[in-house]
């Protein structure tokens, strides 16, 4: 039954000129409109909207990354840009809330640093002992793509290695109420919650529900309870999840909003290939003006017969060879008239291209960056496109920075000060000034590298930007630049090489604009 918008006279004003009983002031709310009539869209919370249809979404989002070639491209471009060689701790604790110099704070830094390095550039943090943090940052970061959330169990397992500290990935779809139960008030998807909607803990499932190496009744099937914290607040869990709604216990896949577009445009271009393949193998028809009757006739009026059967034989095995110059010999009265294909169809290219870029809108990708295709884009639409792209890119990349690479760096630390490797005194009374970090990520690139060297030097001598800054956005530390190029200096004077000057060569597309070499 469709609702019906009652009228109520409450400040005693007339109605709209124009309005009618029952019509909304929204068009977008109308349900009398013929366009919006059968619009009945869900009013649930973010949980009642979201849980029932999240295993259906994960599995048809990794179903189209595995098949479908623009979304694993999609998928590896994010990646790629996002996470690529890996984010690089830089450590910078909050000196003035501890009390210390600014030079201070920098030697804690660089000892922090070089055992993190220890830790996180080896496989020590991996339980299963086969990824370095890099790896199992990718591994989260995918997973936060494709299922919408990325979860990992930290360990503690002392003797095993340098550190104790050992990190499990967990596939998110072992997150789920025990013995498959019905969500409750306190228990959504797994997750114990308190009144506040804080977790309490987590259920996770002994192994994969689509395992096929265990048996339902083994222990495998079973579900361990995790609280969320230790008493003292050090983590047990890590859930990395993007919060789109208040309320929200489970992450969405990215795919999410484009899966049905994704799933027909798979099916169009699959249906031309194959009618272009079949368009393709056939070159010609050979055509006879004898109708049935006539060829009856002809051959004595008798289908029975063995002149009718020779003949519908003759004609099942008669393939004319195609070659070059060839001449086909054909039977008396036949004509031989070429086929000419119609697939694939004239509206193919710019509707495909059409659906791809609402596809691209909807996962933040550009249309060029998302096929790699900059034939048909001018420096500006170019440099314009992934300008919007690296803006998606830096906000995706700070929350993995703040939703992973921060905790699981937290967890670490607090293990190496109670190691007594680093100091750092009232270490959980000042712990967020202590785990205070950056996470240094791939560089953004260059499309011009004269032009945007230039752009670089003139902002840092204006002040609008600083050589850290810089530095970071082409994906290096500028500590580390200052002291390779002193340590390069030095080594230069030592051997006594002149390296000359360098003067930059100015095209001429960079005079008609203005440019001047430095």
């Amino acid at each position: 039954m469709k609702p019906v918008r009652r009228v109520k006279a409450i400040t005693g004003q007339p109605p709209r000129i124009g309005a009618s009983f029952g019509e909304s002031p929204h068009f977008g709310a109308s349900y009398t409109a013929k366009e919006m009539a059968n619009w009945s869209a869900s009013s649930g919370s973010a949980d009642a909207d979201l849980l029932s249809d999240l295993p259906t979404l994960r599995n048809r989002s990794r179903d189209l990354e595995r098949n479908h070639g623009i979304a694993h491209g999609g998928i590896q471009t994010l990646l790629d840009n996002i996470v690529g060689t890996g984010l690089r701790l830089s450590s910078v604790p909050d000196y003035r809330a501890l009390g210390w110099t600014k030079e201070q704070a920098e030697e804690w830094s660089r000892n922090v640093e070089s055992l993190w390095r220890s830790f996180a550039d080896t496989r020590e943090c991996d339980i299963a002992g086969q990824l370095n943090f890099h790896g199992q940052t990718t591994q989260v970061f995918r997973s936060a793509l494709l299922n919408g959330e990325a979860l990992a169990l930290p360990l503690w397992r002392p003797g095993d290695g340098k550190f104790s500290t050992k990190l499990q990935l967990i596939e998110p779809d072992r997150l789920s109420n025990p013995y498959d139960g019905p969500d409750s008030e306190y228990r959504r998807g797994g997750i114990e919650i308190d009144k506040y909607g804080k977790p309490v803990a987590y259920w996770i499932r002994n192994a994969h529900p689509g395992d096929v190496f265990w048996l339902t009744g083994s222990p495998a099937g079973a579900w361990t309870r995790i609280p969320a914290t230790m008493r003292w607040g050090r983590s047990r869990v890590i859930h990395s999840h993007d919060k789109e709604r208040t309320g929200q216990s489970r992450g969405k896949p990215i795919l999410s909003a484009v899966i049905p577009q994704f799933k027909m445009l798979d099916h169009y271009q699959r249906t031309e290939l194959q009618a272009a393949v079949v368009n393709a193998m056939i070159a010609a028809f050979i055509e006879t003006p004898l109708d049935s009757a006539s060829v009856t006739e002809l051959l004595g009026g008798d289908i029975n017969s063995q002149q009718y059967q020779d003949y519908l034989s003759m004609q099942g095995q008669y393939v004319a060879p195609l070659r070059g110059a060839a001449i086909i010999p054909t039977l008396p009265g036949q004509q031989i008239k070429p086929f000419l294909p119609s697939r694939p169809a004239d509206a193919f290219a710019p509707f495909t291209e059409a659906v791809i870029r609402h596809i691209g809108a909807g996962i933040g990708l550009p249309y060029e960056l998302l096929l790699k295709d900059f034939s048909k884009t001018n420096y500006s639409s170019a440099r314009a496109a992934l300008l919007e792209a690296w803006r998606f890119f830096m906000g995706r990349r700070e929350w993995l920075s703040r939703y992973w690479c921060e905790p699981v760096y937290c967890l670490w630390l607090e293990e190496v000060i109670n190691a007594g490797l680093v100091k750092a005194p009232d270490f959980y009374t000042n712990q967020y000034a202590y785990c205070r970090s950056k996470w240094i990520g791939p560089g953004r690139g260059w499309v011009d590298p004269v032009k945007e060297a230039q752009a670089a030097q003139i902002r840092m001598e204006s002040g609008i930007s600083t050589l850290e800054r810089e530095c970071a956005e082409q994906g290096t530390d500028w500590e580390e630049n200052l002291e390779q190029i002193a340590r390069e200096q030095n080594r230069i004077k030592e051997l006594g090489v002149s390296l000359g000057k360098f003067v930059p060569v100015q095209h001429e597309a960079q005079q008609q604009e203005g440019f001047v070499a430095a």
